[in-house]
């Protein structure tokens, strides 16, 4: 199954798809460019600003990458590769593979358990569920917009979505303990040790120092990268407690 996970033709579909993206990041970039040479922007101003968001965008890409390198071991290198590329978040994948593998009635997201059929099924839910961002903001993302500022179309200012902040915190709050609470039963049966607790702890508390910094010290340039940071920690604090 691993090379089927790995093969050429799995890299020439993903590789297309992510090919594809960046084509069209390419000429959405040019064509800002020019559109800012035409609005009168200082050639050299607009030269700084790409320059400064291509530095600031490397060392977050880590942790993007080291996403990849979590789930390659059960997934192959491929389709992992396409989905924090192009849509996915970490924190999604690993959760959503993890519930469709248990679902297929495997007993851990592995590449020994894997088969043509439960890589399909995982592969399908892991694209159906975050579609919908995507299709809903086709509908309703110009009245969002409106709600957050006022649309450039001269709708008024309106209030700020405080209904969405708090929803978004509340279930990532939620997704947290559920975490939690599995690494917490898993260490008292005796089943996975202490190990996600040290990672978990680990990884929390640098985040906490980036933010500390970031909200408390002015340095609003680490908030680029605490993802990278936190996720670096966390994973030589659990090689080192193993």
């Amino acid at each position: 199954m691993a090379e089927a996970l790995n093969s050429w033709f799995m890299y020439l579909i993903c590789g297309g798809i992510i090919a594809f993206i960046a084509v069209v990041c390419v000429i959405f970039m040019v064509r800002a460019y020019r559109a800012g040479l035409e609005l009168g922007m200082d050639p050299q101003v607009l030269k700084n600003t790409v320059t400064s968001s291509v530095s600031f965008s490397i060392l977050p890409s880590i942790g993007i990458l080291l996403g990849v390198i979590a789930l390659s071991g059960s997934l192959g290198i491929p389709w992992p590769w396409l989905r924090l590329s192009v849509i996915g978040a970490l924190h999604y994948e690993v959760q959503v593979a993890q519930g469709a593998a248990e679902q297929v009635g495997m007993h851990t997201l592995s590449m020994a358990e894997m088969t043509p059929e439960s890589f399909s099924t995982i592969c399908l839910l892991m694209s159906v569920c975050i579609m919908w961002g995507m299709i809903l903001s086709i509908f309703f993302n110009k009245k969002y917009t409106e709600r957050l500022g006022g649309s450039a179309s001269g709708g008024k200012p309106g209030k700020t979505a405080g209904f969405g902040d708090v929803a978004m915190t509340a279930m990532f709050i939620g997704l947290v303990s559920a975490y939690l609470g599995s690494y917490i039963g898993g260490l008292v049966s005796g089943g996975t040790g202490i190990v996600p607790i040290i990672t978990v702890l680990v990884s929390g508390a640098v985040m906490g120092v980036f933010i500390w910094l970031s909200e408390k010290k002015g340095l609003r340039a680490v908030d680029n990268f605490s993802v990278a940071g936190a996720m670096l920690a966390g994973m030589l604090a659990a090689v080192i407690v193993s």
